[in-house]
């Protein structure tokens, strides 16, 4: 079952369920992925329906970054509810150590020696790690390792 499928079945449910969280979000999801499809003239693959649900959970955690010092715990709750959602259709995100260790066998392919050959190792890093693990996360372990 696709991406878009299994989004547009889980909404049906949440329907159902009348889950008033799962079905905002997931409302969202779809009206994004339409948009983005009208704009591309033609249906998604399934990396570029993930990349869209990536930023609309990037979205809810710079949001929530920027709540942080609000007191506001309602508008924490939400985003954080929604957050939970968007992350249920994600792949799961690769902890520092294993980017580290990817990091480590880019770096020796390519023969990487110090912070000048960064670029050299985050082109090939990043298509290994595509969708799995934050771009900002993975510059910053290459940077310690080269540096």
């Amino acid at each position: 079952m696709s991406l878009k499928a299994k989004l547009q079945q889980d909404l049906k449910e949440a329907l159902r369920q009348r889950d008033e969280v799962r079905k905002r979000v997931l409302r969202m999801a779809l009206t994004a992925i339409k948009n983005a499809e009208v704009e591309a003239r033609g249906e998604l693959t399934e990396d570029q329906i993930l990349t869209l649900l990536q930023k609309e959970a990037k979205k809810r955690e710079e949001t929530l970054e920027a709540l942080a010092g609000a007191d506001r715990p309602d508008l924490v709750a939400q985003e954080r509810a929604e957050l939970e959602v968007l992350r249920s259709y994600l792949p799961r995100q690769l902890s520092r150590e294993e980017i580290e260790a990817a990091a480590r066998e880019v770096i020796a392919q390519v023969g990487a020696s110090g912070p000048r050959d960064i670029g050299k190792v985050m082109g090939p890093l990043m298509a290994q790690l595509r969708g799995r693990a934050d771009g900002r996360l993975v510059n910053q372990v290459v940077r310690e390792l080269l540096g």
